[in-house]
């Protein structure tokens, strides 16, 4: 486990600030050159061939790989000044990309579209669409070119977990390994005042979901969005600017309402949206809603019944879906997925589906009692130890499949086992190395006091 996470962190920080790169969009006339604080989702240069195209900054991935940059900095995995400069670049990119307009772009851009490959003309966006972009329309983006330009590709818009997600891992950093620099809490503080501003003002409104593919009311959005709202009212409250902190709690207060229309008593679990049809509403997406959210009690945490009884629920949907599941050795746990019917791809396995698990495991064993009696079935453990061992288990499936070089792709194979999908993920390595950050915590806490 320590030799992959060296190897996690090198990867993770393989993706930041790769100015030596220049991706080529060819049939698009593009050349994207990454600036400092630009975070690949993939530094891998692909162009569906057949690995997807992953060149982009994407405010949900770039959000997670910060908030496991955090953890590398807290466990000296990368010195603290190394992390405070990374972190200062983000913050400047990011603010950067909060001012771009679409009619500024337009101008400047010229007659692009000359440059395009006829083929490929379809794939770009109406020009009408980008003219749309102004103001706070911006955060609604879900990725940029990693130049700092807007991405031209259609692609699902708009998505309101990005900002939110941000807020979270900004605060943490903020509060922990940037406490003392003066800097980056300046930057900091007026990031988090466009990110709130855009999350309060746009709450109500539909989005995409994390996988890009549904337009609606999404249990991951809601979750990171109260969670987001509510400490940032905390954080605004303490710089003394009380109106916005309680529009911010009043609002966290309203989302929190409506999450309780995600559970179903019928279904048995937490539905990650509200109007899907069949299986598709039993997804990994709320365990990384919960885990990434970051409570540590009460509804929507690792200690609520109803997330329990969903963890287990998709441990048995992929436990029976999967081939590579079907004769696994005593000691791993089911490899995750998405959900049931996933057609991305191999539309198997995911790195960070699994390592999510695994994280999930271990956060709710910091948080178990310590003399909690253990229940028969693994999956349904309630003691420290039981649900230790559980995190344990997910960590030894993606042991299985992980290769000798390290390396952690996208997904692999639901039959195979084999790697597909965008290779070097990002959000992959970082996902490996925050579920080995909860890992440390509960053996710190062994369990909570009663």
């Amino acid at each position: 486990m320590a030799r992959q996470y060296a190897r996690s962190a090198k990867a993770l920080l393989g993706a930041i600030s790769r100015t030596d790169l220049v991706k080529e969009r060819n049939g698009f006339g593009r050349w994207v050159r990454p600036v400092k604080g630009s975070i690949l989702a993939s530094p891998v240069l692909a162009a569906y061939d057949p690995d997807p195209d992953y060149f982009f900054h994407w405010l949900r991935d770039s959000a997670v790989v910060i908030d496991a940059l955090r953890q590398l900095v807290e466990s000296g995995g990368v010195a603290l000044q190394e992390g405070l400069g990374i972190f200062r670049d983000f913050l400047a990119f990011s603010l950067t990309l909060s001012a771009l307009d679409g009619r500024a772009f337009l101008e400047k851009a010229g007659d692009y579209r000359a440059k395009v490959e006829p083929h490929f003309l379809q794939f770009l966006r109406p020009e009408a669409e980008i003219r749309e972009i102004a103001g706070d329309n911006v955060l609604g983006e879900p990725r940029f070119d990693p130049d700092g330009s807007l991405d031209i590709l259609k692609w699902s818009r708009p998505q309101h977990d990005g900002p939110a997600l941000r807020v979270l891992a900004v605060l943490r950093f903020s509060s922990s390994a940037a406490a003392g620099d003066a800097e980056a809490r300046a930057l900091a503080g007026r990031l988090l005042r466009r990110d709130l501003a855009f999350t309060l003002a746009r709450w109500r409104t539909p989005s995409f979901d994390i996988w890009e593919e549904e337009l609606g009311r999404h249990y991951y959005t809601q979750l990171v969005q109260s969670e987001a709202l509510s400490e940032g009212a905390r954080w605004l409250a303490g710089i003394g600017e009380a109106r916005e902190a309680s529009a911010c709690r009043e609002a966290a207060r309203e989302i929190e309402a409506q999450l309780r229309d995600f559970w179903s008593d019928e279904k048995g679990f937490t539905r990650s949206r509200i109007g899907a049809s069949g299986e598709k509403d039993l997804d990994i997406a709320t365990l990384l809603a919960v885990i990434h959210a970051g409570r540590r009690e009460g509804a929507h945490s690792v200690r609520d019944p109803k997330t329990r009884a969903t963890a287990a629920r998709l441990e048995d949907l992929f436990g029976r879906l999967y081939k590579i599941n079907e004769a696994a050795p005593e000691g791993r746990a089911p490899a995750m997925g998405r959900y049931a019917d996933d057609r991305y791809y191999s539309g198997g396995a995911y790195y960070f589906s699994t390592l999510g698990a695994a994280e999930f495991y271990y956060r709710a064993a910091a948080a178990a009692p310590r003399d909690a009696s253990p229940l028969h079935d693994a999956a349904h453990a309630v003691s420290f130890d039981d649900l230790f061992r559980r995190g344990d288990m997910f960590m030894a499936t993606v042991a299985a499949f992980t290769p000798t070089n390290g390396d952690l792709s996208e997904q692999f194979d639901r039959s195979t086992g084999a790697q597909t999908s965008a290779k070097n993920l990002a959000w992959s390595h970082a996902a490996f190395i925050t579920a080995c950050a909860s890992r440390a915590e509960a053996l710190r806490s062994g369990g909570a006091a009663t």
